[in-house]
């Protein structure tokens, strides 16, 4: 299979799929209003309800959403072969991640920028809401500890990657200062100036790197990166938006869709093999990276990618409060998870293009390579080449980077530059992951802002900066243990499995919201989604524990996880009930907003 081929029949099933399917939800489901007055403009504050230009939010949510899912999840599914990844980043993002994305964050835009457990509790119930609040924060603490975990294994003993990456934040800081206080709205005048200094940290890091002093005082290890990592996340969270996040996501979003289109246009030029065959022996299990069948365990391994949850913690945090009209749900909120599509189709391609030998070699435990039989081919060599020992590295990250260097230095006259593009890689993926970890921590600090506000009802003022630091460190405190105490063959699946049971649980509150709206017969675009990944989280996580935990011990994953699908399968009974319920009502009655609804909820 010639992966140039992939990467066309992938655009155009996007393009079709953004221009009928996209609008067919936008104009006849979800019925946007662009008259209608978004929560940035009725409920501004300049910390975290801002205006924002529809190309600079489409970057922040884009780099929000985009982290470790779409990298390392089809590299790591890979061991089951091309195809099973294929379909479901396509299928699964066109029906499935769009779909989710863009219901998700219309109902938060009409809920004023509110959490998915606020929506839960007006579209299903208190119960829910109160049950969806809890499993909510549980899962994105397990998502930010396995995403940051992602960033640690990427950076340590890497002062050229920490250094690029690092000097992104004096940049954004730069660029927040330039947009909206030097030259308020110079959104162009700031862009190029941010892209002109990332092109020279990018040029300057093989300098800082060879440099004793600046390699010594940039060189950390993991224990350091998993205290430094929290410590940024806490900034992220705690400062107005507009000074650091926004500007630093959007920053990044120039980076990850220049790397994107470089590795289109590699692909184009190179012509690259996928030497991994379309179906490997491990689909039916026994592979050594993931623990399972190709079924369920393709499904939570490709997150991000195809379908996630974390998109329904951003889509529910910080974007809903920084849309200035609600026409550009379906650009925000469709358009960046068919990029994302994207982003993962190339990721798989990158590892598939590699020698299932050398593949195995990088992602695989050194036990379990040994079991395989396999000689490494390529791989010493390009450990030399790039100076990196390469082999025994699981997680996605270091074989992703080997096969990005691989397309690039293929190029001509690129070959001496192998080096470059692996660490470049590197820091690529780094950047990627850290605009989930800024913005998961910001929608975490909101999340205990509303549950400590029911208690204490100044937590939920929004510039009260006491309740901003308490809950940004309790929240930075408490994924930052994990990250501190944890590793990715822990973390990662369940985050796998958590990331999309969130998922199942946005879709069906946002069929429930369907149905209220009086729209039943549009349903079906998220309940089938919705139901399809019921059975297919059970039984991941249900596998997870007999297989991968009780054996190793890990009583605490075990619990995590019995918890959070007791916690999910609450809230999906309540909406089965409230589905019930809305159906049996006949005659539609007029919401203040002068919109028929069978029932009017309270925003």
């Amino acid at each position: 299979m010639n992966a140039l081929t992939l990467v066309f029949v992938t655009l155009c099933v996007f393009a079709l799929a953004y221009r009928y399917y996209g609008l067919f939800l936008a104009r006849k489901v979800l019925t946007v209003d662009p008259d209608r007055v978004p929560p940035a403009i009725a409920m501004a504050d300049g910390h975290d309800y801002h205006k924002t230009n529809k190309y600079v939010l489409f970057g922040h949510h884009f780099a929000a959403i985009a982290a470790a899912g779409p990298l390392l999840g089809p590299v790591l599914a890979a061991q089951f072969g091309w195809l099973p990844g294929t379909l479901w980043i396509i299928i699964g993002c066109v029906l499935g991640g769009a779909v989710h994305d863009m219901v998700v964050l219309f109902a938060s835009v009409r809920y004023k920028g509110r959490s998915l457990a606020h929506i839960a509790e007006n579209e299903i119930g208190r119960r829910a809401g109160t049950v969806a609040s809890f499993a909510i924060l549980f899962i994105l603490i397990l998502t930010l500890a396995g995403l940051s975990i992602g960033v640690v294994n990427a950076l340590f003993n890497s002062p050229w990657g920490t250094f690029t990456v690092l000097a992104t934040i004096p940049i954004a800081l730069y660029m927040g200062v330039h947009m909206y206080i030097l030259r308020k709205g110079d959104v162009a005048g700031a862009s190029a100036i941010g892209v002109v200094l990332l092109f020279l940290t990018l040029l300057a890091g093989p300098y800082v790197a060879h440099n004793p002093t600046w390699a010594r005082l940039l060189t950390f290890t993991k224990p350091q990166l998993s205290i430094i990592i929290p410590l940024y996340g806490f900034a992220a969270s705690a400062l107005p938006v507009w000074l650091l996040l926004c500007p630093r996501d959007y920053l990044s979003t120039y980076l990850k869709l220049g790397v994107i289109v470089m590795l289109v246009g590699g692909i184009a030029w190179v012509h690259p093999r996928l030497e991994m065959a379309s179906l490997t022996p491990f689909v039916h299990g026994g592979g050594p990276i993931i623990p399972g069948s190709v079924f369920p365990f393709i499904f939570i391994t490709i997150a991000c990618g195809a379908l996630s949850g974390f998109h329904a913690i951003i889509g529910t945090g910080t974007t809903p409060k920084m849309i200035a009209s609600e026409k550009d749900i379906l650009f925000v909120g469709y358009g960046a998870m068919l990029v994302e599509g994207v982003v993962a189709i190339m990721a798989l391609i990158a590892a598939c293009v590699l020698l299932p030998s050398d593949y195995f070699a990088i992602n695989a435990l050194p036990k379990a390579y040994a079991a395989l039989h396999m000689t490494p081919v390529h791989l010493p060599a390009l450990g030399q080449a790039v100076g990196e020992q390469l082999q025994g590295r699981p997680g996605g990250a270091v074989s992703l980077a080997v096969g990005m260097s691989y397309i690039f230095s293929s190029i001509p006259f690129m070959k001496a530059l192998t080096a470059y593009w692996y660490h470049f890689a590197i820091m690529f993926e780094a950047i990627f992951i850290l605009t989930a970890v800024d913005t998961g921590t910001r929608v975490g600090r909101y999340m205990l802002q509303e549950m400590f506000g029911k208690v204490w009802p100044r937590f939920e003022e929004k510039k009260w900066m006491p309740g901003i630091i308490i809950t940004s460190l309790l929240f930075t405190g408490a994924w930052g243990y994990l990250v501190y105490t944890g590793d990715i063959s822990t973390i990662w699946p369940l985050f796998g499995m958590a990331n999309q049971l969130l998922a199942t649980c946005a879709l069906i509150v946002g069929t429930t919201m369907l149905i209220r709206h009086g729209k039943a017969k549009y349903a079906w675009t998220t309940a089938i989604p919705g139901l399809f990944m019921i059975p297919v989280t059970a039984t991941a996580g249900v596998q997870n524990i007999l297989h991968n935990y009780l054996p190793k011990g890990l009583w605490l994953l075990v619990v995590f996880s019995v918890v959070l699908m007791v916690l999910m399968a609450i809230v999906f009974v309540e909406a089965f009930v409230r589905w019930f319920q809305l159906l049996r009502i006949k005659e539609r009655i007029q919401d203040r907003h002068g919109v028929l609804v069978l029932v009017e909820t309270e925003e």
